[in-house]
């Protein structure tokens, strides 16, 4: 249909001024289920999308697998490109962490510039006409690229776009750089699935939750959706893969049947209402997705629920973090040295306390951390955190494991936490564990004990020491600090092997793991051979009872243990035990 001039006028500032009129009147996309190009078609959420891609500059959208979002973002880019003035070009810069990705998403701008009229006055250049890097006539021009710190190099974008953010392996750093480039008026879309607590997308997210940025969050919902709700339906249950496994368990009083409401009708907050009591979407479409994806609770949360807790590789379960959240996570009684020390119970005379200490040099990107744990209570009680050298730690923990008479676990791996364990060595603080004993049989007397270095070697037993305190977690170990639940949010497994993601820290971690280990390895079965031995004692009728009591206490296994702390054993010598050896089988 041919338009005057005047008409041609008028559609052209109509195009300029609705976004979504002129995306659905000029653009068509390719539909696989009639197999041809279809007209543009946009349902709420994604107006909505657009709408604030025009308002604001600076954009993060959280959404599902399949809700069009990279789409609709290419067919935005495209209008700005070929409605841009010669005077003032776009140059829109697109950068993912695979080349191919971030040049996907360049194929799809280029695909929507070329369905534009010829009216609107801008066409593809002879200059540069690449696939990952081309040029319109008016000056316009598009850039993918993947993340390296030469992303930005001889290119000052006006348009930033991160597809599939929260999968960028890259820093802090990388970002700043990134943000340091736009000019002047220039917009930033961010764009993905949720993948964990990364330290791109999910920061970005967080700190606009806590208008800490000026990020303007699009949040987008499978249930939201109409070409996914016909027969939208919800179900009161904890987890609704358990529901799509288990169907017949569930009576129809908790089924909830949307499908007669009308699209255009439904209530979003009252469905948020029914979310928040307890009910979980679902329908026919997300039953086949959850099916194509094996029924995985970690994909099924990132590709479908768009939820961050649950969605990465996470050592620790959602449900855990979850529970600790919100259960445990609590501010402490005393902060100490400047905010780094947190104290959230006293010492109690009689318990035992295990001391884990992690050390770094106190001038690079790591701390040094020290945690102490009450192993009769079976909960955390001190924290402390802080760049410092590792002999200035020692003097720490030289000070709070006496405040706590604490058995101290040191990780001696790399060498720097050696020097920490020879300074409270010249300190002279006795109770130190020492790597190499005998844990299986904590009352043998090792006398090589002590020409050696106190401490753990971590590497060598880094998924038995880790698993330690994932499986204390599971059993009613309570953590109080919200530092340590932060590191937990963020640690996953790299290669299989569990570690920190890349711009966060584990070492609050580390110490708390160690300490736990070394509790259950040695303390729990100390306590073990020492309640056979005290059944064993009492169905004997003795009459010196006190004497028995004070032998029962003596532990000569844990090298050089403060003896300050168990009560009544002045007595108790090195003859003591071996008078007595032949009782607990040492001979």
């Amino acid at each position: 249909m041919s338009l005057s001039k005047e008409q041609l006028m008028l559609e052209y500032v109509k195009c300029m001024k609705d976004t979504p009129y002129a995306l659905k009147t000029y653009l068509q996309t390719y539909d696989n289920t009639v197999s041809q190009y279809v007209p543009l078609q946009l349902f709420p959420d994604q107006v909505s999308l657009l709408e604030d891609y025009d308002k604001y500059n600076e954009n993060i959208a959280l959404k599902y697998r399949q809700a069009g979002v990279s789409t609709v973002t290419a067919a935005w880019i495209s209008k700005k490109l070929v409605f841009a003035k010669k005077t003032k070009p776009e140059k829109i810069l697109i950068i993912a962490n695979k080349l191919d990705t971030s040049q996907e998403m360049a194929n799809k701008i280029k695909s929507f510039v070329a369905q534009w009229p010829k009216w609107v006055g801008a066409d593809f250049s002879n200059e540069k006409n690449a696939q990952k890097h081309y040029k319109l006539t008016n000056g316009s021009e598009v850039k993918a690229v993947a993340t390296s710190k030469d992303a930005l190099r001889g290119f000052t974008p006006t348009i930033l776009v991160f597809d599939e953010a929260a999968f960028i392996e890259a820093d802090s750093d990388f970002w700043s750089a990134c943000m340091a480039s736009l000019s002047t008026g220039g917009k930033v879309i961010v764009v993905s699935t949720p993948n964990g607590y990364d330290p791109i997308y999910y920061e970005i997210y967080d700190q606009s939750l806590r208008n800490m940025n000026d990020f303007k969050i699009t949040e987008m919902y499978w249930f939201r959706d109409p070409r996914y709700t016909k027969d939208l339906y919800l179900v009161k249950t904890e987890d609704i893969i358990h529901y799509l496994l288990n169907k017949e368990e569930y009576s129809e009083d908790k089924i909830l049947s949307w499908e007669s409401i009308p699209f255009e009708t439904r209530n979003y907050d009252d469905l948020k209402t029914i979310m928040d009591g307890g009910y979980k979407p679902c329908s026919d479409w997300f039953e086949r997705m959850v099916k194509k994806l094996k029924y995985d609770k970690r994909k099924v949360s990132q590709e479908l629920e768009c939820n961050f807790l649950g969605s990465g590789d996470n050592v620790f379960d959602s449900k855990m973090l979850q529970s600790i959240r919100e259960n445990m996570v609590k501010d402490p009684q005393n902060k100490m040295m400047g905010n780094s020390l947190w104290i959230w119970k006293e010492p109690i005379v009689g318990h035992k306390y295990i001391m884990g200490v992690d050390v770094s040099r106190g001038d690079s990107e790591d701390f040094s951390t020290i945690q102490i744990i009450d192993f009769d209570e079976r909960e955390q009680v001190l924290e402390y955190i802080g760049k410092i050298p590792p002999d200035v730690l020692a003097e720490i923990a030289y000070k709070w494991g006496n405040m706590y008479s604490a058995y101290i676990v040191i990780d001696i791996t790399g060498g720097m936490g050696i020097a920490t364990s020879r300074k409270l060595q010249e300190l002279g603080y006795k109770s130190m564990y020492v790597d190499g004993v005998d844990l299986n049989n904590t009352w043998k007397y090792d006398p090589k004990a002590l020409d050696k270095i106190p401490g753990i070697n971590f590497n060598n037993k880094r998924v038995q020491i880790i698993a330690a305190f994932e499986e204390g977690m599971r059993h009613k170990f309570r953590i109080y600090s919200s530092r340590l639940y932060n590191e937990m949010n963020t640690f996953v497994y790299v290669n299989g092997r569990p570690d920190h993601q890349k711009g966060h820290h584990d070492d609050l971690i580390m110490s708390i793991s160690i300490a736990l280990y070394v509790g259950e390895s040695s303390f729990s079965s100390l306590e073990r051979v020492t309640e056979q031995t005290k059944s064993m004692l009492d169905s004997w009728t003795v009459n010196n009872n006190e004497s028995i009591k004070d032998i029962i206490t003596f532990n000569p296994v844990i090298p050089h243990m403060n003896q300050d702390r168990i009560k009544d054993n002045s007595s108790v010598n090195r003859k003591d035990y071996e008078t007595y050896g032949w009782l607990f089988g040492v001979r």
